[in-house]
């Protein structure tokens, strides 16, 4: 396989990319810089760790964009079960690194990884992989239905000892998701629906924070000063920052107000300091990211590759989604960052390399047209 030329690979899609990752950096530094000072003495301490992360992020998506990607669906297992292994060594005590009362990241050398971002990759290569080998019998109960949930569950498992139910709603959303585009029974997948639906109200009522969070949910202002602090202080900042927003830096939420700012809620510091504008325009570059990433599946003939690059692009897709929802009160907040703009070193990294596979696919599709 030749190295992809220009020509072949999806410059919009690229270059999306590096305006978002681009303003997430600015906003990194905007969001962390006063949390950075107070509690590490320097207020670059954040955005540093994120320019590293992001540098081997698009090493690993030009590496990846040069990789055919049938090699994944050569290495689909050992892929997998090479996340299941990771994701399962940091539910271990001594091993795994446990912060806020969750046990969710790996330590090396210095920095921290979260093992569920390669879980979310893993997944969707074994998805595309299988669903493409089944064709049709992807509709029969036991052949298409059963094993895809199977290995959902025993990825599902680490997660949910890891309290992580963010990820684990993402997970289950993905293989639906898959599933569908893949031609499996409405039958079967309202089936699953349903069933996740239940064990989800399970996983709330069984864990007192999480009922915390669907009450401040349903109810910030009942407890304004606790539960409902975080979400209420995000709508504060979308509030204040009007149509223009307040000007780079200027935002007040980040300053102590507005909870670990610089993840999980880097929209809301955007909100307020780039206004409905800038929130708007944020939002089209994620809506031109997906439109190109399923552009990419449509025009792989190959089913894996079709499947794999729908898989990848819902995977991005379906976070951009539930961290909007969150921000802005429409779900109960969970623990997942906003694509490419969040401080998150592990995201960061998994994401780019997503992309990197993408172009790889594009390219791919490009030279056999």
């Amino acid at each position: 396989m030749k190295p992809n030329s220009l020509r072949s690979m999806d410059v919009v899609l690229l270059f999306t990319v590096f305006v978002l990752v681009g303003l997430g950096l600015v906003m990194v530094y905007s969001a962390s810089s006063a949390l950075a000072l107070e509690r590490n003495g320097d207020s670059l301490f954040y955005l540093k760790r994120q320019i590293i992360a992001t540098g081997l992020g698009f090493l690993g998506l030009i590496l990846l964009s040069q990789v055919p990607y049938h090699w994944f669906g050569k290495m689909v297992y050992p892929v997998l079960f090479g996340s299941l292994a990771v994701m399962v060594l940091v539910c271990i005590p001594g091993i795994g690194h446990e912060v806020g009362g969750a046990r969710r990241w790996l330590h090396v050398g210095g920095f921290s990884f979260q093992p569920s971002e390669f879980g979310k990759i893993g997944l969707t290569i074994y998805l595309a992989y299988s669903l493409s080998k089944k064709g049709d019998k992807v509709r029969d109960f036991s052949i298409g239905f059963v094993p895809h949930f199977i290995v959902l569950g025993l990825l599902l498992m680490p997660v949910l000892v890891q309290k992580d139910l963010g990820a684990a709603v993402l997970m289950t959303f993905l293989t639906i998701t898959m599933l569908f585009v893949a031609g499996a029974r409405i039958l079967h997948l309202a089936g699953a629906g349903f069933a996740g639906v239940g064990m989800l109200a399970l996983a709330i009522f069984l864990e007192p924070y999480r009922l915390e969070r669907l009450k401040s949910f349903l109810n910030p202002w009942a407890d304004p000063l606790n539960s409902g602090f975080q979400i209420i202080h995000s709508f504060m900042a979308f509030g204040s920052g009007g149509v223009l927003g307040a000007g780079f830096g200027e935002g007040k939420q980040k300053l102590f107000y507005l909870p670990e700012p610089h993840t999980d809620f880097i929209l809301s510091v955007l909100g307020e300091e780039g206004g409905l504008v800038g929130v708007v325009a944020v939002l089209i570059l994620y809506f031109v990211f997906f439109k190109r990433g399923i552009r990419v599946a449509k025009g792989t003939k190959e089913s894996f590759g079709s499947l794999l690059a729908f898989g990848l692009t819902t995977l991005i897709g379906l976070q951009v989604i539930m961290n909007v929802w969150v921000v802005m009160g429409l779900i109960p907040t969970k623990g997942l960052a906003l694509p490419f703009m969040s401080y998150g070193g592990s995201a960061m990294m998994m994401n780019l390399c997503a992309v990197g596979i993408l172009l790889n696919i594009r390219s791919v599709g490009a030279e056999a047209k």
